[in-house]
């Protein structure tokens, strides 16, 4: 009981991040078409950002404002300056440019920062605490409250406040926002910059637990990718849903099967998807009239 207690709470910890990544993917295809590759570069910055402004003597609570402020600003930018000067164009080469992005900023994360493994403290301490025997980081709480507060505040945005539904109107019908007043370019502004803040949010809740470096943002955009995906690319409960299940996945299949192969589900996750269910266990069959 203790050992697949163990595996539960820390599949959902890795999952809620997932989670929050898939979150980011989604909030930024249901604004402007695009699958961003660059999602896992906001949780590495996020991440960085906050370990190296703690370094330099910042409060820990102000140097994580600072990665996400800082996040968000890249985020706009990659908007300004990579994907709105390519609109129109098809979605192969939407995808090369975020990669090519991805591979930018990663770039400059090595220049800026460093190659090396970086650690925060956790928020409340890291003595383990004891649930019926399984030993649980209390950060781990923190990484799921945090992803809780994100999914609640989202949800909140967008159905409740006029900027949320002018993003659902953009989401729904660009052409028709735009004929009833709706500025699509600088709603699909808002959502790189939400959507970076979302990864940056997730990478300062996760460094405590699993480090940070310049490279983590890869194999991060992929599994977040492949949450989206199986949750149905474009719902943001889907993806709630399916960065849960794929950090289960990973966590009961490394524990009771074999730690070597747990970066390979979230692929396999991506395979089945593509061939069984393409459009997610939320998604939608897309209906075309002629």
């Amino acid at each position: 009981m203790a050992e697949f207690l163990q595996f539960l709470i820390s599949g959902l910890t890795v999952g809620a991040v997932y989670a929050l990544v898939a979150l980011g993917f989604t909030l930024i295809y249901n604004a402007s078409g695009v699958v961003n590759f660059a999602q896992g570069e906001f949780v590495m910055l996020g991440g960085m950002v906050t370990v190296f402004a703690s370094a330099a003597g910042v409060p820990l609570p102000l140097a994580a404002v600072i990665a996400v402020v800082a996040a968000v600003v890249i985020g706009l930018l990659l908007h300004r300056f990579a994907i709105e000067p390519a609109r129109g164009a098809s979605a192969v080469t939407l995808i090369i440019i975020t990669i090519g992005a991805s591979i930018l900023l990663r770039g400059l994360a090595a220049i800026v920062f460093d190659k090396q493994f970086h650690k925060l403290p956790g928020f409340t301490g890291e003595t383990p605490i004891d649930i019926l025997g399984a030993a649980v980081q209390p950060q781990s709480f923190w990484v799921l409250g945090g992803t809780a507060v994100v999914v609640v505040a989202l949800y909140v945005f967008l159905e409740h406040t006029l900027l949320g539904k002018a993003v659902l109107a953009t989401a729904a019908n660009r052409l028709a926002a735009r004929l009833v007043g709706i500025n699509t370019t600088t709603i699909m502004a808002l959502a790189f910059g939400g959507s970076a803040a979302i990864g940056a949010i997730a990478g300062i809740l996760v460094t405590p637990i699993t480090l940070t470096n310049y490279d983590v943002g890869t194999l991060l955009a992929l599994k977040g990718f492949a949450a989206a995906m199986l949750g149905g690319m474009g719902n943001p409960l889907g993806a709630v849903v399916g960065g849960l299940l794929l950090g289960l996945l990973e966590a009961f299949g490394a524990g009771y099967l074999s730690s070597t192969y747990k970066d390979a589900f979230a692929f396999l996750v991506i395979l089945i998807v593509l061939f069984a269910a393409p459009q997610g266990l939320f998604g939608r069959r897309a209906v075309e009239r002629v």
